[in-house]
């Protein structure tokens, strides 16, 4: 299946109407937060792909209008073609509004999922806004990542851990990877695309 992923900048290319090519035959879209609902909507339906998606901590206008057709998948885990996938939202807490988090209230919110995610034996792919502490993160009190995904990754071992919040500019794919054990985590700045075939990803 081919997988785009997207978070935090609207990238020119795709306001066009013509899409680049690089995006044809793409299956499913990931929106990993801080992006404007319209923008959603309008790949979405450009692509012909379905698009879940969960909310960054500025994500504020989707209380009153969510990205249309989009599905958010914060704490849920969704299948598509046998492809499990678990969306995480918000950053870590830093001033009190919306899409913030508290370590232990992540942490709960992963622990409210253990029955599902043994039931699933685990999931393929998770999306998240902020990322693991201390993997692409950084010390701000905003761009701080969770500790609580580290045990997540250790005993499900994800195909893709997948998070945006951190701005960043790559001159090649690899500079967005980090791999944890069998993980690949990867900051999707702007957008990332890649394919995964029944649960084995590959870049």
């Amino acid at each position: 299946m081919k997988i785009l992923t997207i978070s935090d900048r609207v990238e020119p290319a795709f306001e066009h109407k013509e899409l680049p090519q690089a995006l044809a035959g793409t299956e499913l879209i990931l929106a990993c937060g801080d992006l404007p609902p319209e923008y959603l909507t309008r790949l979405s339906t450009s692509l012909g792909a379905p698009l879940y998606y969960i909310k960054g901590n500025h994500d504020i206008r989707y209380t009153t209008k969510p990205p249309g057709g989009c599905l958010d998948i914060h704490a849920r885990i969704v299948k598509l073609n046998n492809i499990k996938i678990l969306g995480l939202g918000g950053s870590r807490w830093y001033n009190g509004g919306p899409n913030q988090f508290t370590e232990n209230e992540m942490k709960w919110t992963l622990w409210k999922l253990q029955p599902q995610l043994w039931w699933n034996k685990g999931v393929d792919i998770v999306i998240s806004h902020a990322p693991p502490r201390l993997v692409h993160d950084a010390e701000d009190r905003c761009h701080r990542g969770f500790k609580s995904f580290h045990p997540l990754i250790r005993r499900f071992s994800p195909s893709y851990f997948i998070h945006g919040h951190i701005h960043a500019r790559f001159n090649d794919p690899s500079e967005r990877m980090t791999t944890i054990n069998q993980t690949k985590v990867v900051n999707s700045y702007g957008h990332y695309l890649f394919e995964i075939d029944t649960g084995r990803a590959t870049a």
